[in-house]
């Protein structure tokens, strides 16, 4: 590793990232339409992209057919490798080339698919549910190519380094810093084809940045290499007032804050990944957010601002959540020792809270329900508290809160926990 300490640092000038999500690349379709759109650009360009559609969800169901070493496994994966089949034989007249390289990727998930998991899921997950990523920036950047000579593909887990906390890497920005320096080198192809959501460990181990990581791939692209812009090409107009899928009456907004970004985020607004801002705020590059359907409409951006923004109210739905109160058995208030001890196992389960309220002696709070784990967790409680819980609740938050909105939006339903501040209000209701 001594070795990286005498790459000189490249000047990257000029440089926008674009990042496709898994909707934007579903189908040969999307995959041409992706083209249509970094044609436009005349600069340098990361394009940075996700699995294909809903191939990290097909991935998983090999990941838990391999752990759990049932038979179906093949099928899940052949599943996998039919849906990109699919798609090559529409967008390739000339197949040798694409098929030669996606056949390198399949043998080799193969391999790992016949071979004993490990005694870590976690592990076992990383390096098979990166293919996702690994095979449609190969489609894509072979498709490019067809049209483009100056495409140069890049395999991110060459440059964004992090530790081995598998299925949500730390990044290593310093070390990060240096090999990105070296691999996005300012030379005669300007165009760099490469994955969301993955990363490497030192010793080239695969590692994820969490779910939905991606955003955050291109946010730290974009700090590591200075960049003028990032893109976040969405299947929605830009950031709305509400999830248009669910609520008739939303509007695009058309700025934002990058700390008003922040709060909608941790509230749970699924537009961007928790963690993609700071490393834009931190270098001050603006965040667009724009549709792949309509490319040429202004979308949403998300910056610093001298001045105060006049938003409307914004609200967000969390469904499949659930409400746990935990008091403790021998009547001692929640103090720093107890508040400890639960965020102790909430960390070993890698479980993160959406929303907590303590009283004296007991402490509510609200998170995302995942059955396989739950009935653990509970037991693992039960030791030291009284539990109780709801599994089938949701989490409202209002940014911008009025009496009006909360009225429509909580009406009649069952409040279990209520929470507001001046600008956001919280309500753990009945589903």
């Amino acid at each position: 590793m001594d070795k990286i300490l005498y790459f000189c640092k490249y000047n990257i000038t000029n440089m926008k990232i674009y990042k496709f999500g898994g909707a934007s690349v579903n189908s040969a379709e999307g995959v041409r339409n992706l083209q249509k759109i970094v044609g436009k650009e005349k600069g340098n360009l990361v394009i940075v992209v996700s699995a294909m559609g809903k191939i990290t969800n097909a991935l998983e169901k090999v990941v838990n057919s391999f752990f759990e070493r049932r038979a179906d496994v093949t099928k899940n994966l052949q599943a996998v490798i039919d849906f990109h089949t699919t798609i090559v034989d529409e967008l390739f007249e000339d197949k040798t080339t694409i098929t030669a390289e996606l056949k390198q990727l399949y043998d080799e998930l193969k391999e790992i698919i016949q071979q004993k998991p490990s005694l870590s899921y976690d592990y076992d997950y990383d390096r098979i549910v990166s293919f996702g990523e690994l095979i449609s920036t190969t489609i894509v950047a072979n498709f490019l190519e067809q049209e483009n000579s100056a495409i140069q593909f890049v395999d991110i887990r060459a440059g964004i380094k992090t530790d081995d906390n598998y299925r949500e890497g730390n990044v290593d920005m310093d070390l990060s810093q240096k090999l990105c320096d070296h691999l996005f080198a300012e030379r005669e192809k300007k165009v760099f084809v490469t994955q969301g959501f993955i990363a490497g460990t030192i010793t080239n181990q695969t590692t994820t940045l969490g779910r939905e990581g991606s955003d955050y791939t291109a946010a730290i692209l974009a700090n590591l290499l200075n960049a003028d812009s990032v893109t976040i090409w969405k299947d929605v107009p830009g950031v709305m007032t509400a999830d248009p899928k669910r609520y008739k009456e939303v509007q695009i907004i058309p700025k934002l804050s990058y700390k008003e970004a922040i709060e909608l985020s941790y509230c749970g607004a699924s537009i961007i990944h928790p963690k993609t801002v700071k490393p834009l705020q931190n270098k001050k590059i603006p965040l667009f957010v724009k549709s792949f359907i309509e490319p040429d409409k202004d979308g949403s951006v998300i910056n610093e601002y001298p001045y105060k923004l006049n938003l409307p109210p914004i609200y967000i739905d969390k469904s499949n959540q659930v409400l746990l109160t935990l008091t403790p058995r021998d009547f001692s208030f929640i103090a720093e020792e107890k508040l400890s001890k639960i965020f102790s196992v909430l960390a070993s389960y890698r479980l993160k809270v959406s929303l907590m309220q303590t009283s004296a002696i007991s402490f509510s709070f609200c998170m995302d329900y995942n059955k396989v784990n739950f009935q653990q967790l509970v037991q693992e409680f039960k030791n030291e508290f009284e539990v109780l819980y709801n599994t089938d609740v949701e989490l409202i938050s209002i940014r911008h809160h009025t009496k009006e909105i909360i009225d429509k939006l909580v009406g009649e339903k069952i409040v279990f926990v209520e929470q507001r501040n001046r600008l956001t209000a919280r309500f753990v209701v009945s589903e």
